[in-house]
């Protein structure tokens, strides 16, 4: 049985239903000497306790988006089939734009508490020798007849840790607070792609590449980004990407983003941090060498030239915002930060409420204002006739031309 979705929560509210009901009816009838009469009470008192601390874990795990399986949660779940040592580059010396096709085959999410138009696809990564499941979301427009030739911007979402990627569907719900700003035009038609970050069980990877271990960052930033590419209208040009992250997910994108400036141009960390060792459970936190090496604030101050890069963190005090004041003050022109202070601490509801000003901020930074339906409005399409099929895609994963981008 999975321990997300509905059917579970419903059976842990069952068995605390019965668990109340069974010291009510049998607490004065049990029988027999006082040591086993004490035990059998003793018994139901515990099983409701047990019942009631496990419906509580489900609900928050269901809001939160903890743990996606009995795996993840056990720390059982292993994702990596090698991990090779691939270089600075992370591709083991190979161009990303000459590897192999990937033509993958997505699935309808039909799951009514992650949103619509979400679609799912298990990735086997031919780079990092990491595999786990990619949820993607195509904005309304990408099946507009107007836009039928345009590559489209996308925002690579990575959750927490612990975290699965389905948080940011289910708890901060970020395709139902964007789509009305992009289709006001405030906000970008943006692809949001969202892969298994959990890679080997109660470890944190630390989005880095640690050769015999993990290669994380390649799965993240080369294996992730050609499937996209491969399979969607978009390019693997880095003003068509952008990172962002919550939590550890927050520490991720502000480090992948500075690492790679060859292949994001902007970055979101919501309540992230920049020592690794802020995550207790982090393997890169918990080398001095690695932790030094996977610093965002060291990354920044020791790249050989700015990263063109722009940044944008939120936080409460120490919680996000004062590591972000402090990449701030590190920043030289090209590189761009601003920081945001947020209230109500560490929760999803709060980044989540961070989420319409954040697009809107990578719809400016990325150069990206007016590419929205209003554009192909604007040149003789009908849009609404595509609005009615965009349930009936196809979900095979099917690869675009050579279009000519949204994108300068």
């Amino acid at each position: 049985m999975n321990l997300t979705g509905n059917t579970f929560f419903v059976i842990t509210i069952v068995l605390v239903v019965i668990a109340v009901l069974l010291p009510l009816l049998f607490w004065s009838r049990l029988r027999g000497p006082a040591m086993v009469r004490g035990a059998g009470r003793l018994v139901m008192v515990l099983f409701a306790q047990a019942t009631a601390v496990l419906m509580v874990f489900v609900a928050v795990n269901n809001a939160n988006g903890l743990y996606d399986s009995w795996d993840d949660l056990l720390g059982t779940s292993n994702h990596v089939n090698n991990a090779v040592d691939l270089g600075p580059s992370g591709t083991g010396g190979r161009q990303i734009s000459s590897l192999p096709t990937m033509h993958q085959k997505f699935d309808k999410v039909d799951d009514p508490s992650l949103g619509s138009g979400l679609r799912r696809t298990y990735l086997k990564g031919g780079i990092s020798g990491v595999e786990g499941e990619v949820y993607v979301w195509l904005p309304p427009q990408y099946d507009e007849p107007a836009y039928r030739n345009k590559q489209f911007p996308v925002v690579e979402l990575l959750a927490g840790f612990p975290g699965t990627s389905k948080s940011w569907f289910r708890a901060m719900q970020v395709q139902s607070k964007i789509q009305p700003l992009i289709e006001s035009g405030r906000v970008a038609p943006f692809i949001l792609v969202a892969p298994r970050t959990m890679l080997l069980g109660a470890s944190d990877p630390g989005y880095a590449n640690i050769p015999g271990t993990v290669n994380a960052d390649s799965w993240l930033t080369v294996d992730v980004r050609k499937m996209i590419s491969d399979n969607f209208r978009v390019s693997l040009k880095p003003d068509s990407w952008a990172i962002a992250g919550y939590s550890a997910g927050g520490h991720g994108a502000a480090k992948l983003a500075f690492q790679h400036p060859d292949r994001y141009r902007a970055a979101i960390s919501l309540s992230g941090y920049n020592d690794p060792a802020a995550e207790k459970d982090s393997i890169t936190g918990s080398d001095p060498e690695l932790r030094r090496e996977n610093n965002v604030l060291h990354i920044l101050k020791s790249a050989k030239k700015p990263p063109r890069v722009s940044l944008f963190a939120t936080g409460e005090g120490a919680d996000g915002y004062l590591p972000g004041l402090a990449l701030q003050r590190a920043a030289k022109p090209p590189t761009k930060i601003e920081v945001r202070k947020t209230t109500g601490g560490h929760l999803t509801h709060v980044w989540g409420r961070e989420l319409p000003y954040a697009f809107e901020w990578l719809t400016r930074q990325m150069h990206l204002q007016g590419m929205t339906q209003h554009e192909g409005q604007r040149d003789g399409e009908a849009v609404g006739q595509a609005r009615g099929q965009s349930e009936d895609r196809k979900l095979d994963g099917e690869v675009a031309g050579s279009p000519v981008g949204l994108l300068e």
